[in-house]
């Protein structure tokens, strides 16, 4: 099973970045896709989900500002960020929950905002 994330990097406030979550190796149907994200001595939270049927959440912290999207038939996931904040910085992580309640993390890629 494989989550491999692309798209991280360093921005100035308000810009934007994509980043993608590309899954294989998964056999069970994945019901929810998600990001998270984890900054240096915080907790991981969670940043938006997406279900297979297309329904989505979001944190209150970005809602407005991030978007969640997927492509089923790439078994890919995508978070568009715009307007990025110094707040925004940490590493991001793809998350799969599957059909049998497993769930799969990818290695994660670093967002960095600078003011």
């Amino acid at each position: 099973v494989q989550l491999q994330a692309f798209g991280g990097g360093l921005v100035h406030t308000g810009g934007s970045l994509r980043l993608s979550c590309a899954t294989s190796g998964i056999i069970e149907p994945i019901t929810v896709m998600a990001w998270h994200r984890q900054a240096p001595g915080k907790q991981r939270e969670l940043v938006a989900r997406i279900t297979s049927y297309g329904s989505t959440n979001y944190a209150d912290s970005v809602k407005g500002r991030f978007t969640i999207s997927s492509d089923n038939s790439k078994n890919t996931v995508y978070l568009q960020m715009n307007s990025l904040k110094p707040e925004d910085t940490a590493v991001y992580l793809c998350a799969a929950l599957t059909s049998r309640t497993n769930i799969y993390w990818g290695q994660g890629t670093q967002v960095t905002v600078s003011s």
